[in-house]
């Protein structure tokens, strides 16, 4: 069903996030889980412990699987893209600029004037800037600054309708094939 290399590139980015998070210690949110909490049983409370943390090593997950799923399953798809010092996208599909989330929590002046400013740098240069999200809890208003910045924003099912759409993988089901292998022990 899967090529092998594919499997292995997806095995060896969970393994080391599993690794990284059973190791993890800590010094408050949602009690909504996701895929990606489920796939290492991660649990509400545990997230609770450190939402910064552990929202930034999900959003990284995030990424890199994505990532990995346009690399071998799909023809259009191209690595991130540099203008100067900015990456104001993960990956390019096509004429997307897939730029990945595991969710927007911050509404601060410069998180939102920069998603604005990349959206319009990548109009400008013949791309639809694409934002996937991973959950669907993002602020408003960050949501409001990314579609006025020009990007067309899909969270939770639509991003996984997307990546589905565009490369024939179901990240869900894709995440389940690897089901109970890489709970974190804590």
């Amino acid at each position: 069903m899967y090529k092998e290399e594919f499997l292995v590139e997806i095995e060896t980015i969970l393994q080391a996030y599993k690794e990284s998070f059973s190791n993890k210690t800590y010094s408050m949110e949602s009690n909504i889980s996701d895929v990606l909490m489920e796939s290492f049983g991660i649990t509400a409370s545990l997230k609770r412990e450190n939402r910064q943390y552990w929202g930034r090593e999900l959003g990284m997950i995030w990424q890199l699987i994505v990532n990995a799923i346009f690399k071998h399953h799909s023809t259009e798809y191209a690595p991130a893209l540099k203008f100067g010092l900015d990456e104001p996208c993960d990956l390019v599909c096509g004429n997307d600029a897939i730029d990945t989330k595991y969710r927007i929590g911050s509404g601060d002046s410069g998180t939102l004037k920069k998603f604005k400013h990349y959206g319009h740098l990548l109009r400008s240069n013949g791309f639809r800037p694409v934002l996937l999200l991973l959950r669907d809890d993002s602020l408003t208003a960050a949501i409001t600054a990314c579609k006025t910045g020009g990007w067309e924003v899909l969270e939770n099912k639509d991003s996984f309708d997307y990546v589905f759409n565009n490369t024939g993988i179901d990240i869900v089901e894709l995440l389940h094939y690897f089901e109970n292998k890489f709970q974190i022990m804590r």
